[in-house]
């Protein structure tokens, strides 16, 4: 696995592939700036009106729903219509499923009626989303019985490879389960950090074919430079700050050195 997710990396800062996100107002630069650091090309349009021209553009497209409306809601639809058509990987980050009905009801409609690649989110939303209750308080994670069960269940049911993040992040496809072990309790602390590590799962799944590796390889990077960025921080402001940077500078040795991810 250390060098496949090696692979990746080196393909993605040589391909510089475009991930189009259609994501939430609070992260939308912190994505653009992490995509960039990564070593891939972000662009953020939610526009109905380009969204074609856009989306069949990109190499994957990033979904978001942490800031709903009806007419982003129409976009998305259009840009995920649009990438099924083109064989675009569709990653979904269903931010606050369980919280509100719209938030549930759209993530459903969208896992139901169209090919999504990749649904990430936390142990509540993932349980929600599966049937098997689960809590989410706003955007966090409250209770899920069985992060494992949820997320394989998830992914046999939607037919996607389902990762769910938290202490340990959980990868399946509803047969094989990868779980990434790296990563730093202070990413709870600082707005966004999960939608961040959609951005770069998106570019590795960008680069590659099989796509359960992908999204571990993303996972265990960010985690990776998370880790590294928690020795030079001295709190959640500083911790934000050297993990940009951690992320612009992760290399191959930090990778040998620190990536943990397991088979279940």
């Amino acid at each position: 696995m250390v060098n496949e997710c090696k692979k990746l990396l080196a393909e993605i800062r040589a391909k510089r592939p475009l991930l189009h996100h259609i994501t939430n107002y609070v992260v939308m630069n912190d994505n653009a700036n992490i995509a960039l650091h990564i070593g891939a090309s972000p662009v953020m349009a939610h526009a109905y009106e380009e969204i074609e021209e856009m989306t069949s553009l990109a190499s994957a497209l990033v979904i978001n729903i942490g800031t709903l409306d009806k007419d982003w809601i129409k976009s998305m639809e259009l840009a995920i219509s649009t990438a099924n058509k083109r064989g675009i990987p569709v990653i979904l980050d269903p931010v606050g499923a369980g919280a509100t009905q719209l938030r549930t009801d759209t993530a459903l409609r969208f896992l139901s009626d169209y090919q999504i690649t990749v649904l990430k989110g936390n142990a509540g939303e993932i349980s929600v989303l599966a049937g098997l209750g689960g809590q989410v308080k706003g955007v966090d994670s409250v209770s899920a019985e069985a992060p494992l069960e949820a997320a394989r269940t998830a992914a046999e049911k939607f037919g996607v490879i389902t990762a769910i993040t938290g202490k340990e992040d959980i990868v399946s496809d509803g047969k094989n389960t990868l779980i990434v072990k790296n990563g730093h309790q202070w990413l709870s602390t600082i707005t966004g950090s999960g939608c961040n590590a959609t951005t770069v799962i998106s570019a590795f799944v960008a680069v590659a074919d099989n796509i359960l590796n992908a999204v571990a390889c993303g996972l265990g990077a960010y985690g990776v430079a998370a880790e590294i960025a928690a020795q030079k921080a001295q709190g959640p402001a500083s911790f934000k700050q050297a993990l940009f940077d951690a992320v612009y500078n992760l290399s191959d040795t930090d990778i040998e050195k620190l990536l943990n991810i397991e088979n279940v």
